[in-house]
């Protein structure tokens, strides 16, 4: 996929790029495959802020995106490459032989005409899915499941994949995206290919308003607000934080303290991102 610049016509446009959306194949997506998308502008039930900067952007519809990949030995033909204005990675509309009709994360190499198949009996090539002890060593995979049957939770993301490194017993060892060794139930499924769409990350916005129509709304620095605002904020012009480190809003360590709490997978972590050794 390549990545059109836009000519300096104006301030905005100075810096700006964009997708060709060459390898779109269909503009609309399937009706039976969509639900609507209420936004919630960051709050939870009660009404609450949750994650801040989030409001407005454009409306959008949920494409059912097929995760846990359960139509086994039953193959289906790529109809189309779509986008999802949800993700950053491409979708592709699946027919099936018995008639039914699923989206799939699309990843590198496939087109449209292509038979896919998810199954012990699933050939080895991109798009198919099947339990990781049936691979190979050393290949590339993505939408990969932490707990059997619960679908795809790791590797979904544009140009993502991670690499099945060791089978050991029961388990095998994946190296994830950030460099993180895991140990997984060699029973899970993983889809096999790198997820598509590499360049999305040398997207160059160019202006806020294409941040405001994803939803996104301004982050205001700490230290320009008033101190019952923020613990950075209060003095005279600019100021330092006047603390030993920087804190969030609500008086948190932030910038490099650790908030990851301990987890039950945990003990399935073989080397943590970021670490040379284990």
């Amino acid at each position: 996929m390549a990545i059109k610049v836009f000519n300096p016509t104006s301030p905005g446009r100075r810096n700006m790029s964009g997708y060709t959306f060459d390898e779109i194949t269909k503009s609309k997506p399937e009706k039976s495959l969509i639900v609507a998308k209420k936004s919630k502008a960051g709050r939870n039930a009660q009404g609450k802020v949750t994650v801040r900067h989030r409001g407005g952007g454009e409306k959008r519809n949920l494409r059912i995106i097929d995760f846990k990949r359960d139509k086994v030995e039953i193959p289906g033909k790529v109809a189309s490459i779509e986008y999802d204005p949800n993700r950053t990675a491409r979708i592709a509309l699946i027919y099936y032989v018995d008639g039914e009709k699923r989206y799939i994360i699309a990843p590198i190499g496939l087109k449209v005409g292509d038979t896919i198949m998810a199954g012990n009996n699933a050939e080895i090539k991109p798009g198919n899915s099947m339990p990781m002890k049936n691979m190979p060593t050393g290949i590339d995979i993505h939408n990969i499941e932490v707990q059997k049957g619960r679908g795809g939770q790791l590797v979904r993301s544009a140009g993502g994949s991670a690499q099945l490194m060791v089978k050991e017993g029961d388990y095998v060892l994946i190296r994830l995206p950030s460099g993180e060794i895991r140990r997984i139930l060699a029973e899970c499924i993983a889809t096999i290919g790198q997820i598509g769409n590499l360049e999305h990350q040398n997207i160059s916005l160019g202006k806020a308003g294409r941040r405001r129509h994803m939803g996104w709304r301004p982050t205001v620095r700490g230290s320009v607000m008033s101190p019952r605002d923020h613990p950075h904020g209060g003095g005279e012009g600019r100021s330092p934080i006047g603390m030993p480190g920087p804190k969030t809003p609500w008086g948190k360590p932030a910038l490099g303290y650790k908030t990851r709490k301990p987890k039950a997978s945990d003990k399935m972590i073989i080397k943590r991102r970021g670490k040379k050794g284990g």
